[in-house]
C-alpha cells in the first residue's frame, strides 16, 4: 500500500475496505469506554491553507484520542505563506512529526510535499480531491446500507473535490453512481476517464437531477459554491437553483435512501431546511464518522504503511 495518501484511486478496494472496517471497529471501541494509546509519543502537523471546523476537531480528536499530539498550523503562521519551496517545508517537518495532514488549494502542494517527506503525507483536502471525507461518506453507507456492492449513489450539484473523490471510490469498490452537474460544471474529465476504464458499474454525468437521483439508496449534495469560489456566489446560485434537494426531488430516489451532506450546509440553497432535520438525513452521522475514519487512517499510516 501507499505510504501516502493523496487520493483514493490510488488504492485497492481490499485497501481501503480494510480502513474503513477498522474505522468502524474504533468507533464501537469508542462507545464501550476503550481508549487506546498506540500512537502515544507520535505527532503530527496540521498543515492547513484553508479553515475547517470539522476536519480540524476530528483529525485533532482522532490523534489525540490514540494517545498523539498534534501542532496546529495555518499558512500564515508557517513559511508556506512566506514562498518556502514546499520541499524544504516537506524535509524540516518530517525531522519533526510522524506525519503531515494538509488541507490546501492545489493538488501539487501534496503531491510535491509528499515527493519529498520522508513521513506519510494525507490529504485533508484540495480543490481536486477530498479523499478522507469520501471514506467517512462510505462508512456511513455501510453503517446504514450493509453494502457498497450494487447500492445506487447519486451526486446533485457542482463537480468539484468531492464529486471527484466519489467518482474515484465508485471505481474502486465497483457501485453505480449518478451525477447531476449543470453544463460547464461537470466533474475533472481526466479523473472521469480512469474511473470509467476501471469500475465494473456504471458512472454516469448528466445535466438533469431527477435523471441522477432516480431510485438512488445514496443522495450526496454539497454547497454551491466551495472555499475560494466567494466571489461567483451569486452566478452560482442562479446557475445551480434547479439542482436543489428538496422534498419533491427526495421522493424520487429509493424509499429508503439516505441524504448526506459533508456540511456546512446552506439550508435553503442546496438543501432545504425539512430534508436536512429530515428522517432520511444521516449528515451528523456521517460528520462524527470523520473522527473515526482519521483514527483509522493515522494509525494505518502511522503504524502500518511504513
Amino acid at each position: 500500500m501507499n505510504n501516502h495518501l493523496l487520493s483514493l484511486a490510488d488504492f485497492s478496494q481490499k485497501d481501503l475496505q480494510s480502513i474503513i472496517d477498522r474505522s468502524r471497529t474504533l468507533k464501537k471501541e469508542r462507545g464501550q469506554g476503550i481508549r487506546h494509546q498506540q500512537l502515544a509519543g507520535r505527532a503530527i502537523c496540521l498543515l492547513f491553507e484553508k479553515p475547517s471546523t470539522r476536519t480540524r476537531v476530528s483529525f485533532e480528536a482522532a490523534m489525540y484520542g490514540l494517545g498523539g499530539q498534534v501542532i496546529f498550523m495555518s499558512a500564515k503562521e508557517s513559511q508556506l505563506g512566506r514562498g518556502e519551496p514546499l520541499k524544504d517545508t516537506a524535509r524540516v517537518l518530517s525531522r519533526y512529526v510522524d506525519a503531515i495532514v494538509v488541507r490546501t488549494f492545489g493538488q501539487e502542494v501534496v503531491e510535491e510535499l509528499a515527493r519529498y517527506a520522508t513521513v506519510p503525507v494525507i490529504n485533508a483536502l484540495t480543490d481536486l480531491h477530498h479523499p478522507c471525507q469520501v471514506l467517512s461518506d462510505l462508512m456511513t453507507v455501510l453503517e446504514y446500507k450493509g453494502t457498497l456492492e450494487q447500492t445506487k449513489a447519486a451526486w446533485i450539484g457542482d463537480g468539484n473535490n468531492m464529486a471527484n473523490s466519489w467518482i474515484e471510490a465508485a471505481s474502486v469498490f465497483g457501485f453505480p453512481l449518478a451525477l447531476a452537474c449543470p453544463v460547464g460544471f461537470e466533474p475533472d474529465a481526466r479523473i472521469l476517464a480512469q474511473a470509467r476504464e476501471r469500475s465494473s458499474s456504471p458512472i454516469i454525468v448528466c445535466n438533469d437531477p431527477v435523471e441522477a437521483i432516480a431510485n438512488a439508496e445514496v443522495v450526496n449534495v454539497d454547497v454551491w459554491a466551495s472555499m475560494g469560489q466567494e466571489d461567483e456566489q451569486e452566478e452560482r446560485q442562479e446557475v445551480f437553483r434547479n439542482f436543489q434537494l428538496d422534498a419533491d426531488l427526495l421522493a424520487k430516489a429509493a424509499e429508503d435512501a439516505i441524504v448526506l451532506h459533508c456540511l456546512p450546509a446552506h439550508r435553503g440553497e442546496e438543501i432545504t431546511d425539512d430534508v436536512l432535520e429530515g428522517s432520511q438525513s444521516v449528515v451528523f452521522d456521517q460528520a462524527e464518522n470523520k473522527m473515526h475514519i482519521h483514527a483509522a487512517l493515522l494509525e494505518h499510516f502511522m503504524l502500518t504503511a511504513r
